[in-house]
């Protein structure tokens, strides 16, 4: 499998893995290809091992569009805006890390391609959602119509119970593909890099070995939290649809209600996770990120001490 290949379900894969949360110190990670991105308040890095083994190391300024416009950091909204954010810093990381981790000694693009590259960007990404919506939206809808028609609250139980279970069947499949694994080698380096900063230490491999790999503002995390809320949502606007106004005439319809309803979704998750992490202290909310923290025993594996200074290398050059 050539790493183009493996960029393309990367993007498929930060589509229904991505980890945009916001971090209290103003540092968020992703694992690329070879590498690890790290994001801070004003720069985003990236750090990829090439073949002969020299880590590359880029940097560059950035300030999120919550951070230059008020109303764009009001509570849900700016939740929406890190997913954008996010998805689009992780697309040209993983692009870069491609290039980086094939050898290829490619310059930074010029201004004339930047068009260009939006283009590509939109489309690889409309395909990415579109599939990921097709299988984790649509299907367990589809399949839900033929059990329950008239409850909203069984059937979208039963949805979201669907969706959990088709979401952690990709994880388990792509983690048996070897250069996924890779990835989710530096999906652990990225947090135990993330847990010694945080805590204020030296980025040194004696400092980050001993870091659990299970971060609780994981994007795994985030994603469990969708689907849960996606439960309570969706069951809350589809009675209120019902008794309003008439029930769905299809599933089709209902679909496209769901899908308008995302990025109010997206946005309470980030909140819900937020929170989380500001109070996981108490033993109520500690029990029930466990969850999240389970799950990242697939999307998370225990890094070698060349990857753990890789992810080292990327946060220090984002600070």
């Amino acid at each position: 499998m050539n790493l183009k290949s493996l960029k393309n379900n990367s993007l498929l894969l930060q589509c229904i893995l991505m980890g945009f949360s916001e971090k209290k110190s103003r540092v968020g990670g992703q694992a690329i290809i070879e590498g690890v991105m790290m994001r801070s308040k004003q720069k985003i890095s990236w750090a990829v091992r090439r073949p002969d083994g020299e880590t590359v190391v880029e940097r560059f300024p950035f300030v999120s569009l919550a951070n230059r416009y008020k109303i764009l950091s009001l509570p849900v909204i700016r939740g929406c805006i890190n997913l954008y954010e996010s998805l689009k810093v992780g697309y040209n990381a993983l692009t870069r890390s491609a290039q980086i981790a094939a050898g290829e000694a490619v310059p930074e693009p010029p201004k004339r391609r930047k068009s260009k590259d939006k283009y590509a960007f939109l489309a690889s990404f409309l395909v990415a959602l579109a599939v990921s919506l097709g299988i984790f939206m649509y299907l367990p809808m589809l399949i839900s119509q033929v059990f329950l028609k008239n409850s909203a609250i069984e059937f979208n139980i039963l949805a979201g119970a669907i969706r959990i279970t088709l979401f952690i069947l990709y994880l388990v499949l792509i983690s048996l593909w070897k250069d996924i694994r890779r990835v989710f080698e530096y999906h652990g380096a990225e947090h135990k890099a993330i847990f010694t900063f945080e805590d204020g230490k030296e980025l040194t491999l004696e400092n980050m070995r001993p870091y659990s790999t299970h971060h609780p503002r994981c994007g795994t995390s985030f994603l469990l939290l969708v689907a849960l809320i996606c439960i309570f949502l969706f069951s809350v606007i589809d009675s209120l649809v019902t008794v309003l106004i008439a029930p769905y005439p299809n599933v089709m319809m209902r679909f496209f209600v769901h899908i308008a309803l995302v990025p109010v979704v997206a946005g309470l998750s980030y909140e819900v996770l937020r929170l989380s992490d500001r109070f996981q202290q108490i033993p109520l909310v500690r029990f029930l990120i466990l969850p999240g923290l389970w799950l990242q025993n697939i999307t998370t594996k225990e890094p070698d001490d060349s990857q753990l200074q890789v992810a080292a290398s990327a946060l220090r050059a984002s600070l």
